[in-house]
């Protein structure tokens, strides 16, 4: 990390620099993917910092969005339509811990002593391939910490928000906080209840998406107090949650949200169904989101116990058992319960606190996803209905549902019990026994 030999910014960036500079306006590459970028990692994000001004930028290019012209930020587009940021260098000369009032004009080095950590406050000129870093961000880079520009207790005041990043970024990368930084995210905690729940919702999936052992990062939130404040529910969250958060994988792609959705359980995997429902609404996570992880949860409380106790088994559970789990859990819930249930039964290996072997549980998974796809385990998947049930002489109303209800349970024991015949036998054989009894 001692050269720029790493840093190969895109042709598209290469272009908006070459251009800003051939004005006369100083430009530079900037924040994630500089850092990224020295450490090794893919970035595709590259940023610009220039001093031209937001009116400059939109006259030198045809192309721009004005993502942010207050605080200095127009979106330039390549040739392919991609956006890139370019913002004007600037000073912080009002904050109130959210938002900030800038000022343009400043330098190259005013601009990055306004940023947060020493990690991103490194530049890099495609022209000349100098790297700018006042603060010494490529030394801690090599150390594996994570310290606060200047001032910790200063820059945290500035923005809150800067609590919640520093913890991602140092599990992310797997570094140590420095000790006046830590003890200035452990002083910002009561005041992060200003941040709007919106971007404390984004850090959490930001963490979920970007960190490969994201328990580390909450278990930072525990430790400084950020959960007692934004999560209350949260605030005594078990080691063992947090290791089975670190047993589920992340998320590589927008096709692969189920995963987020997975670590999320996990994280409120202990909380009554009720609660974690309640903490994603207070969160700002979609009521779609909060109801399918609270029913996911629901159904966990409902079968963990019977499903350990068979697993621990040598001879495992039956058929039929899986099925009737299969059934509660619900054919849409089955995946995702199973996932979260194998990293807790791994997690809890790994703490000597179980014994639940890998092999019982896939082959549970592997039972339990066929049996979902094959065989009849909602009262819609039997072979009769209500309206069957009516003309077979069941009277209309509740008693319907009840008699479909008997007869799933009675297939659930054996599928190929589901044919019309032997639905209505069956059918016929609990009349008689309402009438005997």
């Amino acid at each position: 990390m001692e050269s720029a030999e790493r840093l190969h910014p895109p042709a598209p960036v290469l272009e908006i620099a070459h251009t800003l500079t051939s004005a006369g306006y100083e430009s530079w590459c900037v924040g994630g993917a500089v850092r990224d970028a020295l450490l090794g990692h893919t970035n595709l994000d590259w940023d610009l910092a220039t001093a031209a001004t937001p009116a400059q930028v939109q006259r030198l290019f045809r192309r721009t969005i004005p993502v942010g012209v207050e605080f200095g930020t127009v979106g330039v587009l390549d040739d392919a339509g991609t956006m890139h940021e370019v913002t004007t260098f600037r000073r912080d000369v009002q904050t109130d811990g959210r938002h900030a009032v800038v000022e343009f004009g400043a330098s190259l080095d005013e601009d990055l002593a306004r940023r947060d950590f020493t990690i991103n406050a490194i530049a890099y000129s495609p022209g000349t391939r100098e790297l700018r870093d006042p603060f010494d961000g490529r030394g801690d880079l090599a150390r594996g910490v994570l310290r606060a520009v200047g001032d910790p207790q200063a820059r945290m005041r500035e923005d809150r928000l800067r609590a919640l990043r520093a913890m991602r970024f140092a599990a992310r990368f797997e570094f140590e906080i420095e000790p006046a930084t830590w003890r200035a995210i452990e002083d910002s905690a009561p005041h992060l209840g200003r941040l709007s729940m919106e971007r404390v919702q984004q850090e959490i999936e930001k963490t979920m998406a970007q960190v490969e052992h994201p328990g580390m990062a909450f278990r930072m939130w525990r430790d400084s107090g950020a959960l007692a404040v934004l999560a209350p529910a949260l605030a005594r969250i078990g080691d063992l949650a947090l290791a089975t958060l670190d047993q589920l994988p992340r998320a590589m792609s927008a096709e692969q949200s189920r995963r987020t959705m997975n670590r999320l359980t996990a994280l409120l995997l202990d909380t009554p169904p009720s609660v974690a429902r309640a903490t994603l609404r207070e969160l700002r996570f979609s009521n779609d989101r909060a109801r399918w992880i609270g029913d996911v949860i629901e159904r966990w409380h409902e079968v963990v116990a019977p499903v350990r106790q068979a697993l621990e088994r040598p001879e495992g559970p039956s058929d039929a058992t899986v099925r009737r789990w299969v059934a509660t859990i619900g054919r849409t819930r089955v995946d995702a319960l199973l996932r979260v249930a194998d990293a807790r039964f791994r997690a809890e290996r790994e703490t000597g606190a179980g014994n639940v072997s890998d092999a019982s549980v896939r082959w549970l998974y592997r039972r339990a996803i066929r049996i979902a796809h094959r065989d009849p385990i909602e009262t819609g998947d039997l072979a009769v209905d209500g309206a069957d049930l009516m003309r077979s002489g069941i009277a209309a109303g509740p008693r319907v549902g009840a008699v479909l209800r008997a007869l799933l349970e009675w297939v659930l024991e054996d599928p190929t019990r589901n044919t019309p015949d032997r639905l209505l036998a069956h059918v016929r054989e609990l009349a008689g026994d309402s009438t005997s009894s």
